[in-house]
């Protein structure tokens, strides 16, 4: 597929499902045998790990919003810079709802073949998150 293409399967990932909670859009996007190579403790790295991760931000922050700055693709890969941000209203990494408003980065690769994301790496910046949410 075109660089062009696997951007809006990205694009389409962020908006719908991360951002917009519409769960149904992970699995017509990430392949079956889908590898998450840095999902979050606890989590498995699959298909199902991404869909209960996106659950639990949506229920942490309820007005999650996530602003992509910059993509840079090609026919096999996406990266995408991009800032999370809003108010911890839910339990997260087992710390509860504090009401404190949040906004953490994070760059994701992503591998995609035929038309479906296949791998995922992140660099995310989980210190920031957390500090804001008061652990120490």
């Amino acid at each position: 597929m075109s660089a062009q293409a696997n951007t809006a399967i990205v694009r389409r990932l962020v908006e719908e499902a991360q951002e917009g909670g519409n769960l149904a859009v992970v699995d017509e996007l990430l392949a079956d045998d889908f590898v998450d190579h840095s999902p979050l403790p606890g989590l498995p790295p699959t298909r199902d790990g991404v869909r209960m991760l996106f659950a639990g931000m949506n229920a942490a922050f309820p007005d999650l919003r996530v602003t992509i700055h910059e993509q840079i693709a090609d026919d096999k890969r996406v990266v995408t810079r991009k800032t999370f941000s809003g108010t911890h209203a839910g339990p997260f990494m087992g710390v509860p709802a504090t009401g404190k408003p949040v906004s953490f980065d994070a760059i994701d690769i992503l591998t995609i073949r035929g038309g479906l994301i296949r791998e995922h790496r992140v660099v995310v910046d989980q210190l920031a998150l957390l500090q804001q949410i008061g652990v120490r």
